[in-house]
């Protein structure tokens, strides 16, 4: 009798496996469709750690979505994300305030940010940053 695989774990730190966490907003049916702010961020956090810019892209606001995103450094790893806040300021907005650690060349970085989620035709969107500080 062979051992059941064990399902990937999301790097959000939800604790649940990734297709039934941030991987269905990632792809499949429910595409783009994340329901709140709080699992945007998250499935915006786990792009970035899987290099899905053009899920990061399509996620972002169009007044302030970049044209391109950069490739992240070589070697860049992702440690860990701990949510701190989700807050909805109406129907149509919501903030999330996070800390998502990562390492450099043996270096670690710590970045704390309150972002500004707005939905548009019904889909959550990442407005921008209204707070952020990054420390090693």
């Amino acid at each position: 009798m062979s051992a059941k695989p064990v399902p990937e774990a999301c790097p959000c730190g939800s604790g649940q496996p990734y297709a039934g966490c941030c991987g269905r907003w990632h792809g499949g049916p429910l595409h783009l469709q994340a329901p709140t702010p709080q699992a945007l961020m998250r499935s915006r956090y786990v792009a970035y750690v899987r290099g899905l810019h053009d899920y990061l892209l399509a996620t972002w606001h169009p007044s302030t979505r970049p044209a391109v995103l950069e490739p992240p450094p070589p070697g860049l790893r992702w440690l860990g994300l701990d949510v701190r806040a989700e807050t909805l300021l109406d129907a149509d907005h919501g903030t999330v305030e996070f800390v998502a650690r990562s390492k450099l060349a043996g270096r670690a970085d710590r970045l704390h940010e309150r972002s500004l989620f707005e939905r548009v035709d019904g889909r959550w969107l990442y407005l921008r940053a209204l707070d952020q500080t990054g420390r090693s």
